[in-house]
């Protein structure tokens, strides 16, 4: 179904009981989702079929599939530069076939964006190390084309200069920024705003989320309410606005149980207001 512009949605995680995933976006009232990695038994095609059967029963859009990978941990820094995305060659050419079963997955659930963290991609781009990642994600983007999907970078690690040069460098149209402002701030990698504007013409989605800067080094920032951190997010979702993004508005609070359900509510009424004023319909 087509979405209304900005449409607020939230992060869905499949888990073992996708009826009760599905019913937790509906209990905070939107109908639109990006989803986390699916677990390994629902990447088969005929549970994936099983699973799109449900999403369209619920009345839910998928907008994004994302890649995840077992080793991934997100502790402290140098934790997420050994064991996060692409960059870690130890366990690249298994990511990338993972990778793959995912957009598959997505494929047969009509998503047509995939995204995912590649990592700490180096800031010296003339190394050898660098170009072994261009060349290995993309690989996964060429993949991607022939599926008729997009690779959508996801946000954090990298200053918006250095993921800019990276898409540059990958040269593939299909390469989009799944943009999360609050990861800038979380890894001390810049302000979101500026980093927003210089690749404001590949987001093809976004999560909104928020958080404060790290005060000791090596430690990432804290994740916070939507609304309570540096992100500023009337000013994010105006300058969304003024690039011409019209897709939509992702909330994402990595806590869980009732108070994620609470601050998601939240998140979603402050949006709604926020959007309201900057679509001109206050």
């Amino acid at each position: 179904m087509a979405l209304e512009p900005m449409a607020i949605g939230v992060m869905l995680g499949v888990g073992e009981s996708p009826e009760e995933s599905l019913q937790k976006v509906l209990d905070v009232g939107v109908r639109c989702a990006q989803m986390g990695r699916p677990p390994d038994a629902w990447l088969k095609p005929a549970k994936a079929a099983e699973l799109k059967k449900m999403i369209k029963k619920a009345g839910i859009t998928i907008t994004t599939v994302f890649c995840g990978f077992d080793g991934e941990r997100y502790d402290d820094i140098p934790t997420v530069q050994q064991t996060v995305g692409f960059v870690p060659k130890a366990t690249r050419a298994a990511r990338l076939k993972k990778a793959r079963q995912i957009a598959d997955f997505a494929k047969v659930l009509g998503v047509k964006n995939v995204a995912a963290h590649v990592g700490f991609v180096p800031e010296d781009h003339t190394t050898r190390e660098y170009k072994e990642i261009v060349r290995a994600v993309g690989s996964f983007a060429d993949y991607l084309k022939k599926n008729g999907q997009n690779l959508c970078l996801e946000t954090g690690q990298e200053t918006g200069e250095c993921l800019l040069r990276f898409i540059q460098d990958l040269k593939r149209s299909n390469v989009k920024v799944n943009f999360d402002p609050a990861n800038m701030i979380l890894y001390g990698s810049g302000e979101p705003i500026p980093a927003l504007k210089l690749v404001g013409k590949y987001v093809a989605g976004v999560h909104c989320k928020d958080g404060t800067w790290p005060t000791e080094k090596d430690k990432l920032g804290t994740e916070v309410p939507l609304g309570k951190g540096k992100v500023n997010i009337p000013r994010f979702v105006q300058t969304l606005a003024d690039l011409g993004y019209r897709g939509p508005l992702t909330i994402e609070r990595e806590i869980t149980g009732d108070q994620q359900r609470k601050d998601i509510v939240k998140a979603r009424k402050l949006l709604e207001r926020v959007r309201a004023k900057v679509l001109g319909k206050a």
